[in-house]
């Protein structure tokens, strides 16, 4: 696909980020999240329905950030991958009265909107040259950008997250001590990649989204052209393999290993695609969805969005 202008290309991966919000929301039933027919009490399917509308002009900003980049008006530590996020993150809870929704989806997806950005001002569109540039503009990120990331964070809220042993978000020093000692935003990641999958894949470079999620969706798609069970696979894939660190931090590692082994199961009897498997996953969702929230599976749902991104920036249409 060519696009005559920044704008355009911008205006498409826009469109397919948020295409990959909308569907991920909507596939059912994701165990212990909220999806098309199951709500949270506080948070309802409509919220991230609104999240979704709500952050698709940042990511159109982030790419066309990538065309500068491509282009060579700006250099990749200019993109200001933190004001993005943290202005999406702002525009999440202006459009929306349902609390965190995406925050985790719009940390994943920011980088990819300004690599996809600068993948296609310059060449037709590849998952290997995607996957290259969301290095460079992670390894990018300044100081100031891990300020701004901070602010998203706390803007947001999200739950679970306890304090760090260093630099730790709770800490209004943490801050000053970031542009001081000019931690860079990468640096800030590394630190918390070890009780964080999103903040791990930023810091090795999408390992779960590119080489676990993405193919397991791709080949389930030619298979069986289904797009919901899909996506409701790959969650189950992703969560079986990698314990939810959501979940971990509320709760503890073991108790997420359990829901991981069970995923498994869910998987290992068909999922959506035979009736034991059907029965056993509405199970599931029925067992881990309670009113605290402790046991939603909700970094799993936000690295199903990134690989559904990329699926869909690659060609994939419903």
């Amino acid at each position: 696909m060519n696009f005559s202008s920044s704008t355009e290309t911008a205006e498409h991966v826009s469109r397919c980020l948020e295409l990959a919000v909308l569907l991920e929301v909507s596939a059912y039933p994701k165990p212990g999240n909220v999806h098309r027919t199951a709500d949270f009490q506080e948070t309802r399917y409509e919220h991230f329905l609104a999240s979704a509308v709500a952050v698709a002009p940042h990511f159109r900003h982030a790419a066309e950030r990538g065309v500068q980049v491509s282009t060579g008006k700006i250099g990749p530590a200019d993109v200001g991958i933190g004001k993005v996020i943290k202005e999406a993150v702002m525009s999440m809870s202006l459009w929306q009265h349902g609390g965190n929704t995406l925050l985790g989806s719009i940390i994943l997806l920011s980088p990819i909107a300004v690599a996809a950005g600068m993948v296609l001002a310059e060449e037709k569109f590849s998952i290997a040259k995607l996957r290259e540039n969301v290095k460079v503009v992670i390894e990018s990120g300044t100081p100031m950008d891990a300020v701004d990331v901070y602010d998203a964070i706390l803007i947001a809220n999200p739950g679970g997250l306890g304090e760090a042993p260093k630099l730790d978000l709770t800490d209004p020093a943490s801050k000053q001590k970031i542009l001081k000692d000019q931690v860079t935003l990468f640096e800030v990641f590394k630190i918390a990649s070890e009780y964080d999958s999103i903040a791990s894949e930023w810091v090795n470079n999408y390992p779960i989204t590119f080489d676990l999620g993405y193919p397991y969706f791709t080949q389930l798609l030619e298979e069986m052209g289904d797009v919901n069970t899909a996506t409701v696979h790959t969650f189950l894939k992703v969560l079986s393999e990698v314990p939810d660190t959501f979940i971990a931090r509320k709760v503890g590692l073991s108790k997420a290993k359990e829901i991981s082994s069970e995923a498994k199961q869910v998987l290992e009897k068909g999922g959506l695609t035979t009736k034991s498997g059907r029965n056993l996953l509405w199970e599931f969702d029925k067992k881990i969805r309670d009113p605290t929230h402790e046991l939603s599976p909700g970094t799993t749902a936000d690295i199903t969005e990134a690989v559904l991104a990329i699926s869909i920036l690659n060609g994939y249409r419903p």
